[in-house]
């Protein structure tokens, strides 16, 4: 008797592969795509616009083999399964091994799950379903989209600015909101203001800030803190005209969706939005844990919604009852939900397959990074199921004669979800103190300590983070929580931003390409339409629109665009970047030049010098064995590190951003290590051990 073929079930990658083996046994086979295995070629525009914008796709380079194997595997069973990920690229996936492996869409077995566990897992190969066309034409009307706008634009590009450049519908819309806000930091005016802080004697020392009749929000003129001061005079009274205490509640925030997870990883660990992308990648897709193998510690992190799966909240409910009390437990949330436009809510929240799994017990499996964002997702989810922080908010009211001066304070009664999980914020300015006022009642004269004017300036806007960005990004509808960090990355690659001080600061090749898109292509940088376009990728997956007549109305006007540009633009003249370096072989200055790999360095006296040097970016320090310059430097893997301009007569890295400062204990230079949220300079001289705080 034959054995009956095991089913062959297709994920994406190795990693999901060996979970889902791990707990599915030897009554499946699984094996991985390895991703995509056809796209659009890369050398050819791949898609014929005469004939409905059809696109041409074929084996990407280095997949034959893998596909052959594939199709070896599906012959020999009756049943496969294509377990891609489960959106709208995922489901172009399993399209595309269902073509790939002759398997008709109608006749497809597509599973998909949200969390890679056995039950999660068994209960979707229950319910496999045909492939969803509607999903696929979404996916397929974007990546045409994408492609019509960047094979086109971009050669634009090439012969009128610069070799190496490209444009994209929703990279270019990115830049200009980073162009626009540098302007508009470049274009603010300061204008002076002053505050008035009362002192008056209580205990403890009772500190109001000028309130009212004048100026605006406490916010006065020169002359008008100055009269004040001179009105004001110590051992003057003043009088308690009212003290009004409320009860204010502050609730969790909601659990991770992938916008807010990248934005929150940025802010409380530092890391990019790549870097919080990959991780959580293999946070979901399975590592190996201490006696459990292989283990899906994170639901899928494609999301944008907060929603959450009624087992997950019966054991959120079970571990926070046991740990902290009942009274800690929120219950049944009766607030209004509030869903934003555009909110597509097809996965619940990003959350950890098991609460029980404490962070604590997985230290010694996880990398660093691993650790530090699984802790992330593990608390953030648990708080937003625990009860509010209750506090209670005094404000007392000081009166001087028509004059209003206010004191706000704040006494925690029941700490809540704090007891586990603080959110942070991306204006570290605004108060969020806790303060206890002395006590005093109404009618109660006081008598004055001092009065202190302080003088501040109105600030521009600030440049965007990573994290304020993809915030932004969201609130205008721009792209989707998948794309935001191949965006940041591409504007970085192309050199249209830089990074400064986790600031992204566009460069003057980033203002040229937006002025050129802006007024040639208004609709490619406009937000709006950018915007419009997703929606119009949501109505396709609703089969509310065709994919091809979505791409038929965008590209007739933007052929016209095309046309007209390419006659009018004049070739752009970027000056050269010039550099400290001079050239080995003719003494004059050393500038930055852009080719096929990038920037180097070339003599300014070309064509009569033709030496060129690789470019190096100096980080100020110098090496503690040779006393070259330090350098950045990048791994394989794209991760920054620092080493000796001498390499390979000298080895010396570290992963520490290297200092102009120089150490006072053995004059080395000193280098910025971040631990936290805390900066510590450290002298690089091994064995000499100095450390300070940063300023």
């Amino acid at each position: 008797m034959l054995a009956k073929p095991k089913p062959l079930i297709i994920v994406e990658s190795p990693a999901k592969a060996k979970t889902i083996s791990r707990f599915l046994g030897s009554r499946y086979q699984v094996k991985a795509s390895m991703g995509h295995v056809r796209d659009l070629p890369k050398s050819q525009f791949g898609v014929d616009v005469d004939k409905g914008f059809e696109p041409r796709y074929i084996t990407i380079r280095g997949k034959g083999g893998l596909v052959k194997e594939l199709k070896e595997a599906a012959k020999k069973t009756d049943r496969v399964y294509l377990a891609t990920d489960p959106d709208r690229e995922g489901e172009a996936i399993a399209w595309h091994l269902g073509e790939a492996l002759g398997i008709p869409p109608q006749r497809a077995q597509r599973i998909q799950f949200h969390e890679i566990t056995k039950d999660a897992v068994t209960e979707a190969i229950r319910h496999a379903r045909p492939i969803d066309m509607n999903l696929v034409d979404a996916q397929q009307a974007r990546r045409v989209l994408d492609r019509v706008v960047g094979y086109q634009l971009s050669p634009l590009l090439w012969r009128k600015v610069r070799p190496g450049l490209s444009a994209g519908r929703v990279q270019s819309a990115a830049l200009r909101l980073i162009v626009d806000r540098e302007r508009e930091i470049q274009a603010f005016t300061p204008e002076e203001y002053f505050t008035l802080e009362l002192s008056v004697a209580s205990d403890p020392v009772l500190v109001a800030e000028y309130a009212a009749p004048w100026g605006e929000k406490g916010r006065l003129t020169r002359e008008q803190a100055v009269a004040l001061e001179a009105m004001v005079k110590p051992q003057d009274a003043v009088v308690v005209r009212s003290v009004k205490t409320r009860e204010r509640r502050r609730h969790a925030a909601p659990p991770f969706t992938t916008s807010t997870l990248q934005q929150e990883a940025s802010r409380r660990l530092g890391f990019s939005v790549k870097r919080t992308m990959s991780i959580a990648q293999q946070l979901y897709e399975g590592l190996e844990v201490a006696g459990e193998g292989t283990v899906g510690l994170v639901t899928y992190i494609r999301t944008d919604s907060t929603r959450v799966a009624e087992v997950a909240v019966a054991d959120a409910k079970g571990y926070i009852e046991a740990t902290y009390g009942a009274s800690f437990w929120k219950g049944p949330d009766t607030r209004p939900a509030k869903k934003r436009p555009g909110v597509q809510d097809a996965h619940e929240a990003i959350r950890p397959t098991s609460v029980m799994r404490h962070p604590d017990s997985l230290k010694n499996s996880l990398s660093r990074d691993q650790w530090r964002l699984y802790r992330l997702i593990w608390e953030r989810f648990l708080a937003s199921q625990m009860a509010a922080e209750i506090s209670d908010v005094t404000t007392i009211e000081l009166g001087y004669g028509d004059h209003v001066f206010r004191a706000h304070g704040a006494v925690v009664k029941f700490p809540g979800f704090t007891i586990l999980y603080q959110e942070t914020q991306e204006d570290e300015g605004q108060d969020t103190r806790v303060v206890a006022l002395p006590v005093v009642h109404e009618g109660q004269q006081l008598t004055v300590v001092s009065l202190q004017s302080h003088q501040h300036f109105t600030e521009p806007p600030p440049r965007f983070t990573e994290a304020s960005l993809v915030k932004t990004l969201e609130e205008l509808g721009i792209g989707r929580p998948s794309t935001y960090a191949p965006i940041i990355d591409t504007l970085l690659q192309r050199d249209y931003v830089r990074r400064e001080q986790r600031k992204l600061v566009p460069t003057e090749l980033g203002g040229v390409v937006v002025d050129l898109l802006q007024k040639y292509f208004p609709e490619i940088v406009d937000i709006s339409f950018t915007a419009a376009v997703e929606n119009q990728l949501d109505r396709i997956e609703e089969a509310e629109l065709g994919w091809r007549d979505v791409l038929h109305a965008f590209y007739q006007p933007f052929k016209a665009e095309l046309e007209r540009a390419d006659e009018d633009i004049e070739k752009v003249a970027l000056p050269s970047e010039q550099t400290e370096e001079t050239c080995a072989v003719c003494g004059r200055p050393m500038v930055v030049k852009y080719g096929r790999f990038g920037k180097f360095l070339a003599c300014s006296g070309y064509p009569e010098c033709t030496n060129t040097e690789p470019l190096v970016e100096k980080t100020g320090g110098v090496c503690p064995k040779c006393g070259a310059d330090l350098v950045v430097r990048r791994s394989k893997r794209g991760r920054t590190f620092y080493g000796c301009r001498a390499y390979p007569t000298c080895d010396f890295v570290t992963w520490w951003r290297p200092t102009e400062k120089i150490c006072p204990r053995c004059g080395s230079s000193m280098a910025l290590k971040r631990k936290g949220r805390q900066d510590t300079l450290v002298c690089l001289k091994e064995g000499c051990g100095y450390e300070e705080e940063a300023q």
